[in-house]
This record gives C-alpha cells, sequence and structure tokens, in this order.
C-alpha cells in the first residue's frame, strides 16, 4: 500500500473527504483521521484540498490523518496524485475538478432550485395514502406556500422490490399525479435497493441472477433501518438495468417526475464487516457499488440521493445525512459546514435535509420537545441553500408570529429563485460550488475556519443564528459595499455585531 507524507505550510488548512464531517473542517488545528474505505453515513469522494493550492486525489479510497504539523496518506488502493502551485483553495478546486470530474453541463429540473421540496416522511411516516397526499398537497397551498416538488416518501410501494403502488392505499395513482401537477407540483418517489426476500419479485430476481450473492453462492441478506432484505446487484450492468426500468416504468405510467434514492450504503470490505464476503460478478473496487448506485440517478430529471462516492459535477440533489432537532453539530449547527465540504467534493446541488430534523421518526413521538426558535431558525439557515426541503409542516407546529417569519423566508427564496436558478446554471458548466466557503470566494483574507456563514455565488453572503437565544450575531464583512436585508450597508473588510431578532435572516449583497 503506498503511503504518502505532505508536510503542513505555515497558515494551511485542509477540506475534503467526508461531507459529514464537514464540521471537523477545515483540518488543520486538531488531530483527524478518517478511512475513506469504510465510509458509510454520506456523500464522500478520495479528494483533499488545501487553501494554499494544493490538493490530493486517487481514482481510489484511502486513509488520512492529519494534525498541525503534516497530512498522511496511508493505505492507498491506487495511485495518489498530489498536486501543488495552484494558489488558493479555489484554484486547487477548480484545478482537480477539471481533471478528475469535470462539469456536465447538466442540472437537475429548474424547480429545485426555486421552491421548496415537500416530503411526506415526518407528516406520514410508513402511512403514505393517496387521500392523505392530496390533502397535504392542498395545505402547502392553502397556507400561503408555493408549489414546489412533493417526495413521497417510504411504504408507497407494495413491498421493497415491488415497484408499484400499494393499490389500497393509492386506488388511482395516475391521477394523483396528474392532480398534484394541475396544483403546480412535481412528485418524487422514495426507492432504495433492497428486496423483501419474501416477496414475488425476490424470486424472479433470483432466478434472473440480479442479486448480491454471498461468495457461498447463497442470497446476500443485509440488515438495513426496517429490517433484512436481499440486495439488487446494481454493480452488473443487468441488474442496474433492471432497477432502471422500474423507475422508467413508473415514470410512464403515472408521470412521475423524479426518485428518491435511498440508502446506497458500500458494502464494508472484507475485515470491516461480515457483509464483505460479497461474490461480485466481476472486479469491484472499494465503495464502487457505492458510486453504481448513485449513477442510477443520473437521466432522471430530478434524483436525490444521501449516499454517493465520487461522481462530482453530475446532476444529482445531494442530501445531507438525517438530522437531530437540535442547535448542536448534528442539526442546525452542522448544516453550514457540511454544505461547504458537499460543495467542496463537487456536489453543487445540495440539500441540507428536512427543516427541523426528522432522525428516526423521533420528531413525532409523544415525548418530542418542538422547540419552535430552533424551527424557525432551521428556516432561515436553509431557505438560501441550493435546494431546501421542508417535512413537518410549518403551519401545524408554529403559531402567529413564528409562522409569518417562516413565510417570510419561504418569500424570499421566490424572490431570489431567478438568481439561484442563475447559479445552478452556471454551476452547470464551470463547476464551481453555489454555495462556498468564505476562504473559496474571498482566499487569503483569514477567513479559514470561518464555517458559520457563507457565500451563495460571489454577490450573496448570508449569516444565520445558529444559537438558542440569540438576537444578534458576528458578521465578517470581505472588501466591498454590503447592502443588508434591513437596509445597513456595510463596506469590508470589516466585522460587525448586527441585529438578528428571530424575525430575521441577516443577508447582503454585494453591490457597486
Amino acid at each position: 500500500m503506498q503511503t504518502t507524507l505532505v508536510k503542513l505550510l505555515p497558515g494551511e488548512y485542509w477540506w475534503g473527504g467526508v461531507i459529514n464531517d464537514g464540521v471537523c473542517m477545515p483540518f488543520g488545528d486538531a488531530p483527524y483521521v478518517r478511512d475513506l474505505r469504510v465510509t458509510d453515513d454520506n456523500q464522500a469522494a478520495p479528494l483533499l484540498l488545501s487553501n494554499l493550492g494544493r490538493y490530493v486525489w486517487s481514482e481510489d479510497p484511502f486513509a488520512f490523518r492529519i494534525d498541525d504539523k503534516e497530512l498522511t496518506i496511508y493505505d492507498a488502493g491506487g495511485q495518489i496524485t498530489f498536486e501543488e502551485g495552484h494558489g488558493t483553495l479555489q484554484g486547487a478546486y477548480l484545478h482537480a475538478s477539471r481533471a478528475h470530474f469535470p462539469p456536465s453541463g447538466l442540472m437537475p429540473d429548474p424547480l429545485a432550485f426555486t421552491a421548496p421540496q415537500y416530503c411526506t416522511w415526518v407528516e406520514m411516516f410508513y402511512e403514505a395514502t393517496q387521500a392523505k397526499i392530496i390533502r397535504y398537497a392542498e395545505s402547502i397551498l392553502e397556507n400561503g406556500m408555493p408549489p414546489g416538488i412533493l417526495i413521497i416518501d417510504d411504504n408507497w410501494m407494495r413491498d421493497y422490490g415491488m415497484w408499484d403502488f400499494d393499490r389500497y392505499r393509492f386506488p388511482d395513482p395516475k391521477a394523483m399525479v396528474d392532480t398534484l401537477h394541475e396544483m403546480g407540483f412535481k412528485v418524487m418517489l422514495w426507492v432504495c435497493p433492497y428486496v423483501s426476500a419474501d416477496c414475488t419479485a425476490y424470486k424472479r430476481l433470483l432466478a434472473a441472477d440480479l442479486l448480491m450473492l454471498n461468495r457461498d453462492g447463497s442470497p446476500l441478506i443485509r440488515r438495513w433501518w426496517n429490517g433484512y432484505s436481499a440486495v439488487v446487484d446494481y454493480t452488473k450492468e443487468t441488474g442496474a438495468t433492471w432497477f432502471r426500468g422500474q423507475l422508467d416504468l413508473l415514470s410512464e405510467r403515472y408521470g412521475v417526475d423524479g426518485f428518491k434514492l435511498d440508502a446506497g450504503e458500500p458494502i464494508l470490505p472484507d475485515g470491516g464487516d461480515v457483509l464483505g464476503q460479497v461474490a461480485w460478478s466481476r472486479p469491484v473496487r472499494e465503495m464502487e457499488d457505492c458510486q453504481s448506485y448513485a449513477k442510477l440517478g443520473i437521466g432522471y430529471p430530478l434524483s436525490e440521493l444521501r449516499m454517493c462516492w465520487k461522481l462530482g459535477n453530475q446532476p444529482l440533489l445531494q442530501r445531507q445525512r438525517d438530522k437531530h432537532h437540535s442547535w448542536d453539530r448534528y442539526g442546525l449547527s452542522g448544516l453550514i459546514p457540511n454544505a461547504i465540504a458537499q460543495g467542496l467534493l463537487g456536489y453543487a446541488f445540495n440539500c441540507p435535509d428536512m427543516i427541523g430534523g426528522g432522525m428516526d421518526g423521533d420528531i413525532n413521538s409523544p415525548d418530542f420537545r418542538f422547540d419552535a426558535e430552533l424551527f424557525v431558525r432551521y428556516v432561515q439557515c436553509s431557505v438560501l441553500f441550493p435546494v431546501m426541503q421542508f417535512s413537518m409542516a410549518p403551519w401545524r407546529v408554529l403559531r402567529d408570529e413564528q409562522l409569518a417569519w417562516c413565510l417570510d423566508a419561504v418569500r424570499l427564496r421566490t424572490e431570489l429563485g431567478p438568481e439561484m436558478l442563475d447559479l445552478a446554471r452556471r454551476s452547470a458548466e464551470d463547476g464551481q460550488p453555489i454555495l462556498r466557503s468564505m476562504e473559496f470566494a474571498y482566499p487569503g483574507h483569514g477567513y479559514a475556519t470561518v464555517q458559520d456563514q457563507f457565500m451563495l455565488g460571489d454577490r450573496f453572503l448570508v449569516a444565520p443564528v445558529l444559537e438558542k437565544g440569540e438576537t444578534s450575531r458576528i458578521v465578517r464583512f470581505p472588501e466591498g459595499r454590503w447592502l443588508g436585508d434591513d437596509g445597513q450597508e456595510f463596506v469590508g473588510p470589516a466585522e460587525a455585531t448586527v441585529p438578528a431578532p428571530l424575525a430575521r435572516l441577516p443577508w447582503y449583497r454585494k453591490i457597486g
């Protein structure tokens, strides 16, 4: 195994690896260790980027450790590329992008950038029905929110692996989708790669050799959050073709606009997990099965992923890992750092998960403590991300002024929608992140460790409140003139404490 040692330069910081560890970035102040060969919790890429214009790339996963003195790449399965001389974080990213994951020129459906997503998960969990979904859509409009992308989450289908509607709960799915379209919505369906071992599809797929097998020839049965299931072998062209065929039928029969491809965690290598004993039909690189699953979404107008390996600059919506209803790194405070990491790994069309959190359904339990202040701040933080997503209905949990402030934030997105769409189009062409760190946009000005505000393109500075009870915050203004949403103007470089009551999301437009 190849080992590469990189001595850190004075003032050098690094980003990359796994986006769920964006909260630990930039690396360089404290020891950090990560093995990309066993990544199983969000998007990732074999890329590390420095604010001093250096980068590391490999076609295969590697392990790395870093402290304030050196970066060590070890247990690398393939050739390590180490480049320097690209000046800045932006320079390193653009060079790595052009060389290893060039822009595709394609982007998801424009509605993803001009209107919210609405996921049925929190409101319905596993009990979605045709009537409930129509009523949910009606409620969105009745409560002053715009139509957008409606995601029908888990358990709409007959069974896992039988990708057609359960006709008891969805008696006329074509009419349902048509009605949603008439209301202004586009429709996505939740899918996963798993197949219930007691359904008729399992027998057909097993007979056709389309399931993953153990080395002894028996079907691989994988434990996941809904139980134990077989897995479609999407690393085989025949398995991938079968899976895409199911998605195509749903689009053709019912007019569905896209898919939420959930799960897709890699089968860990030998020694990391008992499931590492897969009898692959061909040589499969570590993490390639995760990449193969994510590729299934390419070609549809709307495809959302939670797991992804490589595939930067593809027209895929990349959702952060499920978030808690909390102020800490597992909830609100993790959104911006992880989104910055997403952009730096080539995942520009990124979404901060369900507003308010929705982890494991605990958000609807009788003992759950809802925090209205947190929910409003979640909305404000998410509203100027490339993609935003509601699930818990704001009108159900907020009252009076709080709901009005939520609607104000949504109206802001509608107003800026044309400019956000323009940023998405430009990203598809040039590969640059839509949501950017301050260091990416203004290198060398001491912004490397700023993780609580961000740039939207190169003209919008967004500074949400991320701490409970705060009604003001410090904003760091780069060079130039900045006009705030409140009419106040600042000339940078400067640092100022600005008012931020619960009614306000501080954001600024660069002028002149």
